[in-house]
């Protein structure tokens, strides 16, 4: 009777270790097939505005080491490029920098807000007025006067003193978001500023570090360094004289550090234009599942790499307004 009992107690423990087991395998395989099934694979094409190629290529590196079967290929060629390829179907994104306007809306285009940054006019260090201009800055009707009008101004006009150095203005010659924004905030568009035509953001840097006459416009990505957070050796971020006394008060010196200025962005205390949102534009709402899953991560996880890369990023009831446009 004894010996029944435990050769019963045997084989009940034996067969509950077999369905324990033959349980964890089909929860195992479940698990296995529902991984299978979210695995993202293929590719996503995005070009546009050089204001968010940097910001786009780091979301695109820390993309791919969660998703390493999917491929997305960025190319900066300004917004208006960007908007043109993405209403003919060459890319599946646009990286945008400006007010979508009313004819693109028309041709499909759909966008959500991504991040925020500013355009900010650049002079070099070795400017003859530098340290004038660091003290006072410049007026909003200053920048009108140069970028708008064609007359001949001096750098000693604009900062009182005697250099009789002529300014060399330089301006955007691709059709691109800070070239617009910059109009915006002079209150004129981008066909009204005067200056050397120079291509993409690099470039007009590049014009201006190597010109000590020279002034131009960059966005703030191009004008700063991420790593030390100050601005680009041989460039500076010129004070606007917001209210317009001839001198950069204490909340106006916001342009050192690229820290300070991405706060004077955020609490609102940079004009804006030239301060704009950022955007991401397809060609109708989207469909395609890689593109959908991208932008998602890019408004949640994706949000802890913007200051990092030098960009404000959105606040909260915005990411949320942005999340609910989305397909589900």
């Amino acid at each position: 009777m004894k010996k029944s009992f435990v050769r019963t107690i045997w084989i009940a423990s034996i067969l509950l270790s077999i369905v324990f087991f033959t349980t964890s395998c089909d929860k195992k395989k479940a698990k296995e097939e529902v991984k299978q099934e979210t695995v993202l694979k293929g590719n996503i094409t995005i070009s546009g505005a050089w204001a968010l190629y940097p910001m786009t290529i780091a979301w695109r590196d820390e993309f791919v080491k969660l998703h390493p079967e999917v491929r997305i290929d960025i190319s900066a060629g300004g917004a208006g490029k960007g908007m043109a390829d993405v209403l003919s179907g060459v890319v599946d994104l646009c990286m945008f920098s400006r007010e979508v306007h009313e004819e693109e809306i028309k041709k499909g285009a759909w966008w959500i807000a991504v991040t925020r940054d500013a355009v900010v006019p650049m002079i070099s260090t070795e400017n003859p007025v530098y340290q004038e201009l660091k003290t006072k800055g410049l007026k909003k009707s200053d920048f009108m006067k140069l970028f708008l009008e064609e007359n001949a101004i001096t750098w000693g006009k604009l900062t009182g003193s005697a250099n009789k150095d002529k300014v060399n203005v330089y301006t955007r010659s691709d059709a691109c978001g800070a070239a617009e924004m910059w109009a915006k905030y002079l209150g004129a568009n981008q066909e009204n500023l005067k200056g050397v035509g120079v291509f993409g953001d690099p470039g007009i840097a590049d014009a201006v570090k190597n010109d000590k006459l020279g002034i131009g416009y960059n966005n703030v990505g191009y004008a700063y360094d991420i790593n030390s957070r100050l601005p680009f050796p041989k460039l500076a971020v010129l004070p606007i004289d917001q209210n317009e006394n001839g001198l950069i008060d204490e909340e106006e010196k916001v342009y050192d550090k690229l820290d300070d200025i991405m706060k004077a962005i955020k609490d609102g205390k940079y004009p804006s234009p030239p301060a704009r949102d950022l955007f991401l534009v397809t060609k109708g709402e989207p469909t395609n599942e890689i593109v959908i899953a991208f932008l998602k991560w890019i408004l949640t996880d994706g949000q802890q790499y913007v200051d990092k890369a030098g960009y404000v990023a959105l606040k909260e009831e915005q990411i949320k307004k942005e999340l609910g446009r989305l397909p589900k």
